[in-house]
């Protein structure tokens, strides 16, 4: 079971930066290439990197170094082409920040066309 709310999931497109900051979660939005639509202050917090020096970064490339791998980006890419992409596992980031276990649940919300990643502490 995904720690991101069932309704989260359903209404991403109407919801605002008020809402996502809101969140108890990291809440990364992307475009089909991965650079940052939207990056939300608890995942700003997490991993002590300003919002204003991630949106317009590639996520996986630039911001998260440490998920430019097979399983995070490759997963990513594979789920953009397919079009169908609700991928949930626990990883643990390296880059910029001590170890940080965390769970990731990246997210394609097909309607919107629009990609997610989100992230929970496991601490």
């Amino acid at each position: 079971m995904s720690f991101v709310p069932g309704h989260i999931l359903e209404q991403l497109p109407q919801m605002n930066r008020s809402d996502f900051d809101a969140q108890s979660f990291g809440v990364v939005q992307v475009d089909d290439a991965g650079v940052i639509k939207l990056y939300n202050k608890y995942e700003s917090d997490l991993v002590s990197v300003p919002v204003s020096s991630a949106e317009g970064r590639n996520f996986f490339t630039q911001v998260a170094v440490c998920t430019n791998n097979r399983l995070v980006f490759g997963k990513f890419k594979e789920g953009v082409a397919a079009g169908r992409l609700d991928h949930e596992f626990n990883y643990t980031f390296t880059y910029k920040t001590k170890p940080t276990n965390v769970q990731i649940h990246m997210y394609r919300h097909n309607a919107s066309r629009t990609n997610w990643v989100f992230v929970a502490s496991r601490a």
